[in-house]
């Protein structure tokens, strides 16, 4: 690959920000990244910017996922654990308890694994 604006000198990097060959004339470092030299220097910082900013929100929502899933959990115990409990008394109203327990598990469940994901 040559240059984008050197045609005839080999390129050395390619910029962040428009993906164009740069030879080491025509490129500038902008936070460990490569831009088009006095063209694309203020893109590729709002670039990093976002990338950072992108990567430390998706901590956050992991960590959120984390602290429902726990909530949901033994919320969903509790609510499984009193329908066991109370089904030779309440009978109907016992199976709504376990209902509403196992869906909270089944939520409890569903936010751990999302939390995976980021």
């Amino acid at each position: 690959m040559n240059c984008y604006y050197h045609p005839k000198k080999p390129a050395v990097g390619v910029c962040k920000y428009c993906q164009r060959g740069l030879c080491s004339e025509s490129l500038a470092e902008v936070d460990d990244s490569l831009a088009c030299k006095d063209r694309h220097e203020k893109q590729v910082r709002e670039i990093n910017y976002l990338e950072k900013h992108n990567l430390l929100r998706a901590g956050r929502f992991s960590s959120a996922f984390i602290k429902n899933a726990v909530f949901y959990a033994l919320v969903g115990l509790l609510f499984t654990g009193f329908g066991a409990y109370q089904m030779r008394f309440l009978g109907l109203q016992a199976i709504f308890l376990l209902a509403i327990g196992l869906f909270l598990l089944y939520a409890a469940i569903v936010n751990y694994l999302e939390s995976k994901k980021y």
